[in-house]
């Protein structure tokens, strides 16, 4: 007979006294006698099977929409303005934006974008090159998806840096003090919406060969995206697609800076930047987690859920699992460590969808830098972003390199 999970006797997760994220790709201690420990907020699962047997049951929802619940937002005005998200939404809501959606955002539209991406990515070099040395997260990671985003949604060049602002800000939602910048984030969210709106009106009458022109055109079975389905597709193009790259490509060149043999590798065998692209991922995600609660009573592994148990899944501790992963406490990225995929993307039917997107970006951008920033080295102490972030990466990294490259 299945056991309330409030009824076990399971220990509570372990903080450690520091930030050690950025080496192990986790903060807490975790037990190694039991599957399951309690959270700040309710319970968390990190073991591999675990986590993909959570991600993989629908019954389990995304905990996005419930972010200002989990945050303590009680205001009113913010509340009433949170619509429906393919982030958040399930059922036979979530299959239909999907479905719909997912043609534009296949591998094939994210390698007509790759010349792009190398064009952005050598101009950044470009203006540190001589110099020989950068604050990477600064001056190439902060930088870098904007105008890729707006490329993909065929904004005009000369909005770039409006996007960045406008992307900065809603992000605030992911804060841990976002309570304080509710304002900020409405009115950032009204800009955007009165930009996307117009500029669904231009396509409407001016296709192009753009992420926007394809969502407009996107039908099945004669069903179509609303407007306000398209504008908030808009934005989660740039919650999804704006934060998650740079953050992913901070880490990945904070875990290449100590592992120089690796870097020097890449730059001899740009084929190897696939493989590059998934171990830094799984040695070193930006993501490190994400949270899912119980839309009914669900039982598992002997363990009843009752309705609204929120649950953590440990996609970090999940990437180290010592029964997927061979030697997964080594970084090599010439190596295939398991035939199970890393879970930086999450898994089942909230899988990241502009995947694509993410791992053309980086895959373009880490082997150019190998080659044009050769000997890259640390040059003093990587300031990370707050512990508790959904979405960790460095806010300064100073490095040096070979100049003139």
């Amino acid at each position: 007979m299945a056991t309330p999970v409030h009824e076990l006797d399971i220990p509570t997760m372990v903080f450690n006294e520091g930030n050690v994220a950025q080496r192990f790709g986790s903060d807490v201690v975790l037990p190694s006698d039991t599957w399951i420990v309690k959270s700040l907020f309710g319970y968390a699962v990190w073991h591999y099977d675990d986590v993909t047997s959570v991600l993989r049951d629908k019954r389990w929802h995304s905990a996005a929409g419930r972010i200002p619940e989990i945050m303590g937002i009680t205001d009113e005005r913010f509340l009433q303005r949170q619509g429906i998200s393919i982030l958040s939404a399930e059922g036979d809501t979530h299959l239909r934006l999907r479905r719909l959606v997912a043609p534009a955002f296949s591998p094939r539209q994210a390698d007509r974008l790759r010349p792009f991406m190398r064009e952005v990515i050598n101009g950044l070099v470009d203006t540190v090159a001589a110099a020989g040395k950068a604050d990477v997260a600064v001056d190439l990671c902060e930088p870098y998806p904007i105008p890729i985003i707006c490329e993909l949604l065929g904004a005009p060049k000369s909005d770039w840096q409006l996007f960045s602002r406008w992307a900065n800000d809603i992000l605030e939602i992911f804060s841990l003090d976002v309570a304080s910048k509710l304002d900020l984030i409405m009115r950032t969210q009204d800009e955007l919406d009165a930009y996307t709106r117009d500029l669904i009106e231009q396509r409407r009458s001016k296709p192009a060969d753009d992420l926007l022109t394809d969502l407009i055109a996107a039908e099945e079975a004669g069903d179509k995206l609303s407007n306000d389905e398209l504008v908030m597709m808009v934005n989660a193009v740039i919650v999804g697609g704006t934060d998650t790259t740079r953050n992913q490509l901070g880490c990945a060149l904070g875990l290449f800076a100590e592992h120089p043999d690796q870097w020097a590798l890449l730059a001899e065998r740009p084929e190897l930047a696939q493989r590059a692209v998934e171990e830094t991922m799984r040695y070193f995600g930006a993501v490190r987690g994400t949270a899912r609660f119980a839309s009914v009573d669900i039982e598992y592994r002997d363990v009843v859920f009752p309705a609204g148990t929120f649950v953590s899944v440990g996609l970090a501790e999940a990437n180290r699992d010592t029964a997927v992963f061979d030697e997964p406490m080594v970084f090599d990225i010439t190596a295939q460590k398991s035939e199970q995929p890393q879970l930086t993307f999450g898994s089942g039917i909230h899988y990241c969808l502009g995947q694509a997107l993410a791992r053309a970006e980086l895959q373009e951008a880490l082997p150019l830098l190998a080659r044009r920033m050769p000997n890259l080295r640390l040059d003093g102490p990587t300031e990370w972003k707050p512990d508790g972030v959904g979405i960790f990466g460095p806010a300064h990294m100073p490095v040096t390199f070979d100049a003139g490259h």
